[in-house]
Formats: structure tokens, sequence, C-alpha cells
């Protein structure tokens, strides 16, 4: 998994790009986290993202719940058909869209989803 970062602002862009996977969460955390912690408000662009397992779904949630804490937010952008494939397969995608989650590479009907905050 490799990262590129981008500040405009309050704002840090992180583009992930790879697998995130069960050997991967501490690295995608320490990422994240300081950003969170640092009182900014977090895109996740994930539109390089090939695979995502269960674990890598965990990141996100204890992304936001940081997120929450630190009164910020998490906002997820761009997301590959195969990750979203993983959120669908969690049947978590109608809490996602319940909540207003994020904006997607061509996935049918998905991709009219305009980016919005995660977990609002």
């Amino acid at each position: 998994m490799t990262y590129k970062i981008t500040e405009e602002d309050n704002i840090s862009t992180i583009f992930l790009d790879g697998e995130i996977d069960m050997d991967k969460t501490e690295e995608v955390k320490e990422v994240i986290f300081p950003k969170i912690d640092s009182g900014k408000d977090v895109v996740l662009n994930l539109s390089n993202v090939q695979y995502m397992d269960s674990s890598g779904i965990s990141v996100l949630i204890e992304s936001h719940q940081k997120a929450l804490e630190k009164g910020t937010k998490v906002i997820i952008k761009d997301v590959s058909k195969s990750v979203l494939k993983v959120i669908m397969m969690a049947k978590l995608e109608p809490i996602y869209f319940k909540l207003g989650i994020i904006k997607t590479h061509g996935y049918g009907k998905l991709k009219s989803i305009r980016e919005k905050r995660f977990f609002s």
C-alpha cells in the first residue's frame, strides 16, 4: 500500500493505493489517525484501492469514531468497485447510503451519489 497526502485549509486528502488488508491496517491507521488527531477533516480517496477486507472496513469505522471524538469528520471519496463490493457483501451499503457516504467510480446507479459526510 502506498499513499499521498494533500493539504488544503483544514482538510487533509489521503489518496490510498494498493491493498488494505489485515497486514496493512496498522500502516493505514498511522497515516489517517494523526490527521484526525490534529483536528483536520480527512478525505479518503479510495479510487486506487484494489482490495480491502473486513479489517480495512474496520479502519474506516474506527476513523469515523476517532473523528467524532475530535469534532472533525471523515469523508470517503471515489470508492473503487472492489471496495464497494466488500461494503455491499458486508451488507453495510444501506447504512452508508442512509448516512450519505460516497462518490463511486462507474458502479451503475451508485455513480451519481455525491461526496458526503461519512456517518453524519
